[in-house]
């Protein structure tokens, strides 16, 4: 028995050797396998780290530039509000100047030359304004405005007592009245009643004293025109119309559109300002420095002009640029003292409307289709 048992076991170990060995094997290669997959892992990780470690000195290099950028902003922005602030202060007092020496010679005007001396730092005060016109607050805008409207008027105010009083005479309101073109062989009799030599006189800054002797009023219905002749750096009143077609060829000082109805108003280039109100569904194509808006609705401007339009207690006003064109207008522009290449047609401050964040519901860019107009 211990000899079988010893043969037998030999036999056994014998046997299975080869199974051992084939055991031994697979756990040798899973060994293997496992070391291998271990070590990937660490070179994974390795490498992990390492592009960690090169992505960190980007992210903190962007950041820096990011906030060196923010810096460079900020700082702009401080030096941007001083320049607006001395600017600012610069207008103001430059401004004042010239308005004490307006007022000055405008006291003591007995003359036509100091009328003129008058006359010409208006154009500078003018001029001041619309170089001033990006960086001023609207307020400070308007106040100007309405500062330079005054002495304007003022100034005409003085120039008409210097002139001869013949205005109130029958036969020279006859004269005026023959003058006025009428077009397409539209009756020359209610166009005479319309021509103004003597617009009523009254207080307000905005109402109509005697310098307003050119224009027309109280007209239905016609085709009114005057020539450069007779506008030329003359005022003129254009009220109470109801669905006419006026065109003004030449170069008037300034312009003034009140109580219209369903009229389209052509005009050449106008020294200074446009004022228009109480008028509804009219279009217009004017030229000048400032255009004002009070109290209108439903109207298209084709605008020219090289400071901002400001509106006030208006709705649904459209704007475009300005197209009309007329035989010698280039002429008129340079007598006007505009720059036919500044153009702030689509720059509008509404007055009822504060908030700088969010467009006005007031106005409008009139839509391009929609400015094909033929004016003749």
């Amino acid at each position: 028995m211990p000899g079988q048992s010893q043969g037998a076991l030999v036999g056994g170990l014998a046997k299975g050797a080869p199974g051992g060995r084939k055991a031994g094997e697979r756990k040798l290669e899973v060994k293997m396998e496992t070391g291998g997959l271990s070590a990937a892992a660490l070179a994974n990780g390795d490498l992990g780290s390492q592009r960690e470690r090169t992505l960190v000195p980007e992210r903190l290099q962007k950041r820096e530039h990011e906030r060196q950028l923010e810096v460079e902003r900020r700082k702009q922005k401080r030096q941007d509000q001083e320049v607006e602030g001395e600017k600012s202060d610069f207008f103001a007092a430059a401004f004042a100047r010239e308005r004490s020496a307006v007022e000055e010679l405008l006291e003591s005007g007995d003359s036509v030359e100091r009328l003129e001396e008058a006359a010409a730092r208006l154009q500078g005060l003018q001029k001041l304004i619309n170089d001033s016109v990006l960086f001023l607050a609207a307020y400070d805008l308007r106040q100007a405005q309405e500062v330079l409207a005054r002495l304007q008027a003022a100034l005409a105010k003085r120039r008409q007592e210097l002139q001869p009083k013949k205005r109130f005479a029958f036969k020279t309101r006859k004269k005026d009245a023959a003058s006025a073109t009428q077009v397409d062989s539209a009756p020359v009799a209610p166009a005479a009643e319309g021509i103004l030599t003597s617009p009523p006189p009254l207080k307000e800054e905005g109402d109509f004293d005697s310098s307003w002797i050119c224009g027309f009023s109280n007209l239905q219905s016609q085709v009114l025109e005057k020539r450069a002749e007779e506008l030329h750096q003359q005022d003129v009143l254009l009220t109470q119309l109801r669905n006419c077609t006026i065109k003004l060829y030449g170069n008037p000082n300034t312009l003034r559109l009140t109580k219209a109805q369903g009229c389209t108003l052509l005009c050449g280039p106008v020294s200074t300002s446009v004022f228009l109100e109480d008028c509804s569904d009219c279009v217009l194509a004017v030229a000048c420095q400032q255009l004002r808006v009070h109290t209108t609705k439903d109207t298209r401007i084709f605008l020219q002009v090289t400071s901002r339009a400001i509106m006030e207690d208006c709705t649904g006003i459209q704007f475009a640029p300005y197209t009309w064109s007329y035989p010698g207008i280039d002429k008129d522009f340079e007598g006007s003292g505009l720059d036919k290449n500044k153009n702030n047609w689509n720059d509008v401050d509404d007055f009822n409307w504060l908030a700088r964040d969010v467009a006005s519901p007031n106005w409008s860019v009139l839509p391009e289709e929609e400015r094909r107009i033929q004016w003749d």
